[in-house]
């Protein structure tokens, strides 16, 4: 029986890291909507507003690639410790991407739950 339970555990470990994977985009560029972060406070913001954890080897790659997609644009911003940081803002596609990725969201969120009940 505990070997059920291993493989149970296991299975739904990868099911969740493929579902986190999945959202991720949809995750970022909500967060976005409102604001713009710098790279670690964006990552801990996410943290805070889902409690997922981003590694750094995941969040910057993905952020490129949002950026090459015009979806983000970043800018760098001199700080008073004379260390500039990266901020990253929502771009009007990525905006109207977002109203549509949210629109299909919903849509997906009630079949779910039609069928888990």
């Amino acid at each position: 029986m505990l070997y059920i339970y291993i493989m149970n555990e296991t299975f739904v470990n990868k099911w969740k890291s493929q579902v986190k994977k999945g959202t991720l985009t949809f995750i970022v560029l909500n967060v976005l909507q409102e604001n713009e972060f710098y790279g670690y406070e964006f990552i801990e913001e996410i943290k805070k507003l889902t409690a997922i954890e981003i590694a750094e080897g995941t969040f910057y790659p993905l952020m490129n690639r949002l950026k090459k997609e015009n979806l983000v644009s970043s800018k760098w911003i001199e700080q008073e410790s004379g260390i500039p940081r990266k901020y990253y803002i929502l771009t009007e596609t990525g905006k109207d991407t977002l109203i549509q990725m949210q629109s299909y969201w919903e849509d997906l969120s009630k079949s779910i739950k039609k069928i888990s009940q």
